[in-house]
């Protein structure tokens, strides 16, 4: 009753076009590319390297939560590894979750 039609009229507005959104979606990808994907990325990188410098007389643990020393290094993508005296279990590289020492490589 009180509202004019003019009044009403200029309520609506146009929607933002795509060219002002789009920084916007530039920002939010920036962001989370620092944020999540490169850093997940250097560690996969990093776990790879570990997984691929592991050797016999390494300490390890699994993602099992297995703790033991790598007897043997297969080429197929296998350790054997020692979790007590005179037992061996083989273990798929890929789940070695950490390297709790070193050995020194052998001259």
């Amino acid at each position: 009753m009180f509202v004019t039609p003019a009044f009403a009229q200029a309520a609506a507005g146009q929607p933002p076009s795509l060219i002002s959104q789009l920084p916007f979606f530039i920002a939010i990808f920036a962001i989370f590319y620092f944020l999540l994907i490169r850093p997940q990325q250097k560690k996969a990188k990093e776990h790879a390297a570990m997984i691929a410098a592991v050797r016999r007389g390494d300490q390890i643990v699994t993602a099992g939560g297995l703790v033991g020393k790598i007897t043997k290094v297969r080429d197929d993508g296998e350790v054997e590894v020692e979790i007590a005296n005179g037992v061996n279990v083989r273990v798929v590289q890929q789940t070695i979750q950490l390297v709790r020492s070193k050995t020194e490589p052998a001259k």
